[in-house]
Formats: C-alpha cells, structure tokens, sequence
C-alpha cells in the first residue's frame, strides 16, 4: 500500500502513523534538526519494511565519513533490499537504494547523479534535493550544486512545503560559485518561508565572509543566535562562522570564548567538528593568538583516526592538530593512508588522495616541523585542485592561509604576493587578511630572493 508524502511522492507505507513519522523526518533533516534521528527511528520501529527509510539511514552513515560506519551502511542496504523483497517499492524509492548501492563502491558522483535523475521524474522530491546537494558538496562540486537546483527551481512556488529550504540551498550554491548578490536575495527569502532554515542562514553568513564584510556579518549571526539552536552538530559551524567574523575584525578573546564554549562545547570526533576546531586554531596562531592546551583533546580524537581514509577533507584536518604537536609517527600513518587511498582504492576519493590529499598533508607536516619552503612547495602543488577535497570556500581558505603564511616565513614573498592578490580575485573583495599581508609583502618585496624554479603556485580557475 502506499501513501503520498509531504512533498507529494508516493511512499511505501500502510500506516498513516508512520507517513507522518517520515513526513517529519524529512523536515528536520531539511532543518538539521538534531530530532532528525529519533523520527526516523520512529518510521523504522513502525514500518521496519520501508525501504526508502532503510536507504536514507545508510546515506546519512557515509555522509558522517567514518570507517566504521560503512559496516553500518552496508547493513542499511541490505535491510532495504530485504524490505523490497518483502513489501516492494516504487521506482523512486529503489532508485534511493541505488544511490547508496554506487557510494558504497565508492562512487559518490555516481550518487549525486542518480538523485539529480530522481529529480527529473520527482522535481518536489526536496529530500532528494538536500540530499544531492550535501554529496555535491562533500565532493566540493559547487556547479553541479547549483545546476541540480536550477533544473528543479521553478517546481518550488509558495505551495510547496519545502520551497524555503530549497531557496536556502540555491543560496548557497549561488555564493559557492561567485553570485553574492543572488546568494544573499534567495537566502534572504527563503528564511521567510522557513525561519529555521539554518542552512540558509549560513549562506548568507558565507556571503559576508567573501564579501570581506565581518561586522556585518557578526551582526546577522550574533543577532539571532536561537535560530539555530534546533540544530544538530550542524550548530557548532555555524559558531564557527561567528567566530571568523570575530577574528576579522580583532576580537580575539572573544573568539576564544565561542571556541570553548560553543565551537568545542562537545569534543566530540565528527570530522566536520574537529575541522571546525583545528581551522580555527591554525587561524588564530597564524595571526599570532596564543591558544595554550587547546590542541590536544584535538590530537587524543584525531589519532585514532588515521586510518579512516575515507574523506581526504576530514584527513587533511586530523593531521592539523598531529602536526601541530609533532606527533609525527600518528601524521605519517595518515599520510600512509591516504597513500593507500590514491594507489589501491577504487572510487571518486582515490584521485583526490592523489592530486590534493597527500601534498597538502605533506605540506601541513612540514609547516608544523618548521620546513617552511618544503611547505609551501607542497601546498603550492596541491593549491589548483584543493576544492575537489570538498567543503566550502570558506573552509578551504584555511589551506590558503597556510600557503601563504608558509610562502612568508620562507622568505618567498613574490610567490606570497601572487597568491594573495589571486586569493583577493577569487573573493568578492580584499580581507583583513590579506589587507595585511599585502603590505607587508610589498614593504619588503624588493629584498626577496627570486622563488625556487618549479614550485610557483598554479593560479586558480
């Protein structure tokens, strides 16, 4: 028997219980909504034959990039190849089994591209939508983002349930590929439609960042703080960009504060929160901020992550804080990983390992030994193609400062000034940042010794 969901697909359920158990499932992973787990379970204690429930549990696992959970992933298909077999499903519903059929052999292109088909046939299907969007992004395809939700945009009218938060991710899509003033209108508009659209809220955040306007951007967040206190983890990020506006514009005791008390408020080990954390770190001691002990509950969790391999973004953090406190012998064997990673293992990750993951690692371990020109070399080699790691713009300008920060304690300022102006062009405009370095690179320009052959960044894009 079947049912029509909130955003107008049919579903295989014969409980109008459980409908609704799924229909608010839907809405708070839209919200990320940290109730997003326990509605979900309860669609599984009510309906165990659900195949689609089944198949969005193990997408949710991989997204969490941890190795230990594709066992758990794997057992999510295979419940819902079980459910099909018992009850059946539509074509939608099986297509959701295929998505996560293709990343767990490790082709999440693959996954987004079936969901951008379920699309095609479904446009209102927004879990979908959110779905492929938060792949794309993993995979740092911020094209493909926008592309996906432009083909459906026009489905999204005031009628539909979910249009808010679908504006939302056209929000961020937007500011992701350099339209601020589009980024800022939709996201603006679809926080009318759906006040808890955290999502939503932090593209506009995004847009104040590249736009080199912090104060404003403290204002929008620090402002309306409760707007994301339904969230799940998704909640310390948005911090983190409160934070980042903090450390724009000087206020440094500030950001210290929000780190212990909001951005670190859990220690857990989710890859998005320790990247968070360490960012935020190497930040503030680029800019000379003393951050005592904090690296070490870092180092303790990212340790026993060293041989996840499962997304270079998330290993590129976990060697941050291992660097950082010359665990060196913990930095190798995530080198080693990602060796293993770009040399052995078929999928999508294996040439990101390759061409970013392991000279950004090797350039990270150097910083932190105090090998500054070995590595600016190394993270000059990875610079070109650092958005396939994944994340944002704003998440990967951590690379860019350290680049940079490398290039000038090297006493390569030629090669300094050039990736900061380039850094300048691909922002919406100069930051304190870069304000400061520019400077200070032409000041002393003039005294600089010509850059090693060969190892000049490549301009981005």
């Amino acid at each position: 028997m079947t049912h029509t969901d909130a955003f107008g697909s049919d579903v295989t359920l014969d409980k109008v219980s459980a409908l609704d158990h799924w229909n608010k499932t839907a809405r708070a992973f839209l919200a990320h909504s940290s109730a997003t787990p326990t509605h979900l379970a309860a669609v599984l204690e009510e309906a165990p034959s659900f195949a689609l429930a089944h198949a969005f549990q193990g997408i949710s696992y991989l997204t969490l990039g941890r190795k230990e959970l594709i066992e758990n992933a794997r057992a999510a298909l295979t419940n819902a190849k079980d459910a099909v077999a018992a009850v059946g499903c539509t074509k939608r519903e099986a297509q959701y089994l295929q998505v996560l059929e293709a990343w767990l052999a490790g082709h999440p292109r693959q996954s987004a591209d079936i969901m951008d088909n379920i699309l095609a046939e479904t446009p209102g299907d927004a879990m979908a939508l959110k779905l492929g969007h938060a792949i794309r992004f993993i995979l740092g395809d911020a094209t493909g983002m926008r592309r996906s939700i432009e083909a459906v945009l026009p489905t999204y009218d005031t009628a539909h349930p979910a249009t808010g938060y679908v504006l939302g991710c056209h929000a961020f899509s937007a500011e992701e590929t350099g339209d601020y003033a589009l980024a800022e209108a939709q996201g603006r508009k679809g926080l009318e439609m759906a006040p808890d659209d955290a999502w939503g809220l932090h593209a506009i955040a995004h847009v104040y960042d590249m736009t080199g306007e912090p104060m404003a951007g403290a204002g929008w967040l620090g402002g309306q703080t409760e707007s994301w206190a339904h969230c799940n983890n998704f909640g310390f990020h948005v911090w983190w960009h409160l934070a980042l506006f903090l450390l724009a514009i000087g206020a440094t005791d500030e950001v210290l504060d929000l780190y212990d008390h909001k951005i670190r408020a859990e220690h857990t080990d989710d890859y998005r929160d320790i990247s968070n954390a360490a960012s935020m770190l190497v930040r503030l001691e680029i800019e000379g901020v003393s951050v005592g002990r904090r690296w070490e509950e870092l180092a303790n969790l990212c340790e026993k992550r060293t041989q996840d391999g499962c997304v270079v973004f998330a290993d590129l953090h976990y060697i941050m804080p291992l660097a950082r406190l010359g665990r060196t012998e913990a930095a190798e064997t995530l080198i080693q990983t990602l060796t293993r990673t770009a040399r052995s293992t078929p999928g999508d990750m294996s040439s990101v390992a390759g061409t970013s993951g392991i000279p950004a690692a090797r350039g990270i371990l150097s910083y932190y030994s105090g090998n500054y020109r070995e590595a600016y070399c190394q993270l000059a080699a990875a610079r070109a193609s650092m958005q396939s790691v994944g994340g944002s713009h704003a998440q990967r300008d951590v690379f860019e400062r350290l680049t940079i920060d490398a290039a000038m304690r090297a006493d390569l300022l030629n090669d300094a000034m050039r990736i900061l102006r380039d850094r300048e062009e691909n922002r919406g405009a100069p930051d304190a940042f870069s304000t400061a370095r520019l400077q200070k690179s032409v000041a002393k320009s003039l005294d600089e010794k010509p850059a090693v052959v060969g190892v000049a960044a490549p301009l981005l894009a």
